[in-house]
């Protein structure tokens, strides 16, 4: 495998906060989805506790809160929200790509349009920053960070197909988080912004 945060560093230094959208599970479904993991922690992989569980809609690289009128911005995305109902994200059995671990979800029409628009509304704020949006929805349970050379992939894989129980748990999207990200080169972390509810969730 290869370190996560060394090859995310060429653009996103450690330290460095940027804005990033994400979709956040809930305390109970976070728990859900990374109970059955608890236990494959290898050197060379940092695993994500429950509360750092996240989806990523779109990370606006070189971006922080202090470089763009963020009452404009949410007034824009809330616009939208209110247009979008709330849906459900099914994540299933994790899968052991070159920088970490993650498990992918669906369905992900309404994932990418919510992508589409979120990358469109920060665009017309005239802030500069470069667009990274999320192809697709996926939640990342341990990252690939120091020592990622020596994580043997497919004892990794055959961990992860011996676990024997369904393996498939919910989401429900019923708003938008906008946080200020960072790393510091083995951890993730963010302050949390604003909470956008999607149409007919109360705020």
């Amino acid at each position: 495998m290869e370190n996560f945060f060394a090859r995310v560093g060429r653009f996103w230094p450690a330290g460095r906060r940027d804005l990033h959208w994400h979709i956040l599970p809930t305390a109970a479904e976070a728990s859900a989805l990374a109970a059955p993991y608890k236990g494959l922690a290898t050197p060379g992989l940092h695993s994500v506790p429950a509360q750092g569980m996240h989806c990523t809609l779109l990370h606006a690289i070189g971006l922080s809160r202090n470089h763009v009128d963020t009452e404009a911005l949410l007034k824009d995305v809330t616009s939208y929200a209110q247009t979008r109902p709330p849906f459900t994200l099914t994540f299933d059995r994790p899968a052991v790509g070159t920088l970490a671990v993650e498990i992918s979800g669906w369905p992900g029409r309404p994932f990418t349009e919510i992508v589409e628009t979120l990358t469109q509304t920060m665009v017309r704020t005239g802030a500069a920053f470069t667009a990274a949006p999320s192809r697709y929805p996926h939640m990342s349970l341990a990252y690939a960070a120091d020592g990622a050379e020596e994580v043997d992939a497919v004892a990794l894989k055959a961990a992860l197909a011996a676990i024997e129980q369904p393996l498939s748990e919910t989401v429900a999207v019923d708003r938008l988080h906008l946080v200020e990200q960072w790393h510091d080169g083995a951890h993730i972390t963010w302050d949390p912004i604003a909470e956008v509810p999607l149409a007919g969730v109360p705020a």
